[in-house]
């Protein structure tokens, strides 16, 4: 039966050759045994004119074309010195073309670094990018502010969290990509029979069709490849001139966030955690600079994040077990904002337009409703009591917007609402912040459920557990699908929120892990292996993603809503509170313009006005604020159509004629390079080194977090006091070797030479051995004194020398001479009738065969 698999990119990497008149890009698989060739002409001083060359060719048509092309571009015939055809830049991917005042840039990536591995799909970091002039100075028309953009368009730094892979859809879930694989083949099929693109023919050195001289027919899976969700993608509108034009090999699509990987061994069984943030493209901007909405329901730092758990001892999507969760957060979807001018570090917050049939939150609403389904889950962590009116404003306006939008939904749909002061808790020495979450992410949970790719293990029927028979979700045959999703905000989305969602995430990680088969019942605690991995890792992710919006990593961490935090934690607070203001005061308006050019929601043009010169941004984020409605939306209706007809289903993840039109299918061999992960993980045609392999260098909780001394339980989910593991949720490590710095210098080294051997080996050699042990050495060093003054013909005698015990199951040994054991006679039929009978020849039964063979018959038939 034909099966559906993801399309691995065919050029992995570039080669830039450069003549006067064109750019020749190169572009090659990682194999490099099928190459494209690209022409960017550098005559046209203001137009991009691109020219894809459908060729596929092999290694040595692309040697003989660049050597035509180096020939045909000397300057004198048969001239050696200087070569008409230079080598300008290698890269592994296109970022995309983007134009200022002049002429083109082609922006390429330069240096990469894997980061996760999903089922054989590499995630890589973009580590360097060039950015090169695409026109011949001889053509050049120059402008004195060109400069400038290029400065402000180089300030969004492309080496700092932005990522891409070649083979798996980054901008779409796990969910989406691997129930795609999952849907009917019929569906497929006859998609491929209408679309323009027919079974893929090769020769047979590239097919390695090896049942083709058999007459048996070619095996044919089907080769998808979908459109990214552009939302989350930050080179769309780079790629939007070429990508009608070129080969979908030469686009690829990057991710703005966060991504990160960590291996949970579990008694040597490595489970995979991985974190993905993705964050919106949309309305994108700095803290103070970008509040609520715009007009088309794109919420200021809205990142959606996803944990994905799988057990890596299977890489394969069909074969392996994975699953994932998933959820949101994002500014307070009204029309709000803060004014900065005051140089406050609260401004006051501001109401900007009055929405009274919450059409912006509609709006938003819908957009979650169509690629998450139902429950619609919102956790409000904004203050509610407050001296003075300022986060209260906008709990005050969401909850009757969410009550508006509700009336109009069935009620088995409808969107949840829970407020809870966050703050009020923290303050409070009888409230326990994380229990109280504890018990909200348990609902949450419970009614959204999570997505994993196969059915229920047997052990959940002979260890039930009553709190998996409640959980919700979408059951299908291959699995469970999540239906719904919790939105967790606060006023700026970062300290709050962070903590909210990682204990959402441990308790989701409970159920994963439970569904995985990996524990006995879906509950995780803290201090435990387990738990500081996945905080450590949620950590990253809040710093990473507060840098992002807020300009300093997080203030407010779990361990200090845990109240264990050390005292060094609250200076380290303060300087990140001053960072933060700082960079809210000074520096957010240059990387708020950064962004605008990068996402080209500004294009800069001779007839307008400069980005710097412009008062405000409100009118590029806006459009709908330019112009009047030609189609007003329902205030009523206010879903897109077909919605609601799937739900809790996604609407995106249901195969019908919209979401069809999304996905490109090819008929391919089975064995094309095209599809192989096998090739595209292992690299089979190059030389590796097994320590330098990324699941080595990977962060693992044995390494990390396990208490390196012997008599310990190495299980990840004992809970352990801080003494007793090499990473502290202190921050900081109680072992030997750092509380000897208070004892003298002499007694201080010699206590750290210890450590080092009690660390890997759990033995103190410092300490003298027991008589027993040190009698047992004596006889061995005596048995190799003997042994070695032995000759070869010498017979040997063992009589004289104490054998230790055991030495070995043979009586007479050394390191000469085996003597073999004595075998009995019965034991020496049995071999040999098992010998006679793999040769065919069978002996007779005895009469005690026949008695033990009526004797089975007996009781097992009668």
């Amino acid at each position: 039966m034909p099966q559906s698999v993801a399309i691995i990119s065919g050029i992995q990497r570039m080669v830039l050759y450069e003549t006067r008149a064109r750019y020749f890009l190169v572009g090659s698989n990682q194999a490099q045994t099928k190459h494209r060739v690209l022409k960017i002409d550098r005559t046209e001083p203001k137009d991009l004119v691109v020219i894809d060359d459908k060729h596929v060719y092999n290694q040595q048509e692309v040697r003989e074309l660049l050597g035509r092309l180096d020939l045909g571009n000397r300057t004198k015939i048969g001239q050696k010195g200087s070569s008409g055809l230079s080598r300008a830049v290698l890269a592994c991917g296109i970022v995309g073309f983007v134009r200022f005042l002049e002429g083109y840039y082609i922006v390429l990536i330069t240096k990469r670094r894997k980061m996760a591995d999903i089922g054989g799909h590499s995630i890589y970091k973009i580590e360097d990018t060039t950015m090169i002039y695409i026109p011949n100075d001889s053509v050049r028309v120059t402008h004195p502010d060109e400069a400038r953009y290029v400065r402000i368009f180089q300030n969004v730094d492309l080496s700092s969290n932005f990522y891409f892979s070649y083979s798996y859809d980054l901008s779409h879930s796990l969910q989406y990509n691997l129930t795609l694989l999952q849907r009917p083949y019929e569906l497929w099929s006859s998609a491929a029979s209408s679309g323009e693109e027919e079974v893929h023919t090769q020769s047979k050195q590239d097919s390695f069709d090896i049942f083709e001289d058999e007459g048996l027919p070619t095996q044919v899976v089907y080769g998808l490849q979908t459109e990214p969700y552009y939302k989350y993608v930050w080179n769309g509108k780079l790629l939007e001139r070429v990508k009608d034009i070129l080969h979908h090999d030469w686009l690829m699509y990057i991710i703005h966030g966060f991504c990160g990987q960590s291996k949970l061994l579990i008694y040597g069984r490595p489970v995979h955690i991985t974190l993905i943030a993705r964050r919106s493209s949309k309305f994108a901007g700095t803290r103070f600079l970008k509040r609520g909405a715009n007009c088309e329901g794109d919420v200021a730092n809205e990142v959606e994040t996803e944990q994905i758990i799988h057990d890596a001892s299977v890489m394969s999507f069909t074969a392996g077990s994975y699953s994932s969760y998933v959820q949101v957060r994002g500014s307070v979807p009204l029309y709000w904002s803060q004014d900065i001018s005051t140089m406050m570090p609260k401004p006051p917050i501001r109401l900007d337009q009055a929405d009274p049939y919450a059409h912006v939150a509609a709006l938003h609403f819908d957009q979650m409703l169509q690629r998450f389904g139902s429950p619609i889950i919102i956790l409000n962590l904004v203050k509610k009591r407050e001296k003075r009116k300022h986060e209260k404003i906008l709990s005050e306006e969401l909850y009757p917007a969410v009550i508006n939008l509700n009336q109009f939904l069935p009620p088995d749909h409808c969107i949840d609402y829970i407020a809870w002061d966050m703050a009020r808790y923290t303050k409070s020495k009888l409230c326990n912040v994380l229990d109280r979450l504890s018990m909200i992410a348990e609902n949450v949970v419970k009614r959204t459920g999570f997505f994993i790719n196969r059915s229920d293990f047997y052990c959940h029927t002979l260890r039930p557990d009553d709190r998996w028979g409640d959980l919700g979700g979408h059951i299908a045959s291959s699995g469970r699908v999540q239906t719904g999703v919790l939105r967790t905000n606060c006023v700026d989305c970062l300290d709050r929120t962070n903590t909210a969602q990682f204990m959402v995430g441990k308790c989701a990680l409970a159920y994963q892990l439970y569904a995985l088969g990996m524990i006995d019942k879906p509950k995780l605690q803290f201090d435990t292996d387990c738990v500081r991995l996945f905080e450590e890792l949620y950590e990253d992710h809040g710093d990473t993603l507060s840098l992002q919006y807020g300009g300093s990593q997080l203030v407010h961490r779990v361990k200090t809503y845990r109240k264990i935090a050390p005292w060094t934690q609250h200076s380290k607070d303060i300087m990140q509170t001053l960072s933060r203001y700082y960079s809210n005061a000074f520096s957010d308006a240059d990387r708020q313009d950064a962004i605008n050019l990068f996402l080209q929601v500004y294009q800069p043009s001779e007839t307008k006005p400069h980005l710097w010169e412009l008062p405000t941004d409100f009118y590029l984020h806006q459009r709908s604020t330019m112009a009047l409605p030609q189609d007003r939306r329902s205030y009523t209706l206010w879903w897109s159509e077909g919605i609601l007809s799937y739900l809790p289903v996604a609407y995106d993840e249901v195969p019908c004629d919209d979401t069809m039109k999304k996905v490109k299918v090819k008929r391919v061999n089975r064995f094309d390079e095209a599809i192989d992960i096998y090739t595209e993980f292992f690299k089979p045609y190059e030389l590796t080194c097994f320590d330098e392999t990324f699941c080595i260098a990977m962060t693992n909780s044995a390494q990390e977090f396990m208490p390196k001394t012997v008599g310990v339980d190495p299980s990840p989910f004992t809970v352990r006091k801080p003494e007793e593991t090499g990473k502290s949720v202190l921050g900081f490590h109680l072992s030997a070797g750092r509380t000897s710095t208070l004892i003298g210098r002499g007694s201080r080294l010699e206590i750290q030479q210890q450590q080092t051997v009690k660390e890997p080996y759990g033995l103190n050699l410092a300490e003298f051995p027991s008589e027993e042990d040190v009698l047992i050495y004596k006889r061995f060093a005596h048995l190799g004194e003997s042994q070695h003054t032995v000759e070869r013909t010498q017979h040997i005698k063992l009589a004289n020398i104490i054998c230790l015990e055991p030495v070995s199951c043979f009586p007479d040994d050394s390191v000469f001479s085996v003597c073999p054991p004595q075998v009995d006679r019965k034991s020496h039929d049995v071999f040999e009738s098992h010998v006679m009978l793999g040769q065919g020849q069978v002996r007779a039964l005895c009469r005690e065969d026949v008695l033990m063979y009526r004797e089975y018959v007996k009781n097992r038939y009668m």
